[in-house]
């Protein structure tokens, strides 16, 4: 694995990410702050990361989230 001392993500998986970020705000605030269906309509944790992985738009705007708010948590 290369070292990669620029990337703020490196070393967090999206599972570590989207876990952090429903714990500090729920599934109900995270659906308002990103909205996409597996926020909003009977979300869960792995339907979640199946979107994610597939749809690229949706986990950049995730990552981004993270990043804004990782000194909240």
């Amino acid at each position: 694995m290369e070292n990669q001392p620029n990337n703020p993500l490196h070393g967090l998986t999206l599972q570590t990410i989207l876990t952090e970020l429903v714990d500090h705000f729920g599934f109900d605030e995270l659906g308002q702050r990103i909205d996409i269906r597996c926020f909003n309509s009977d979300p869960s944790i792995k339907s979640s990361l199946k979107f994610l992985r597939k749809t690229q738009w949706a986990r950049e705007k995730v990552e981004a989230l993270y990043l804004d708010s990782r000194d909240d948590f």
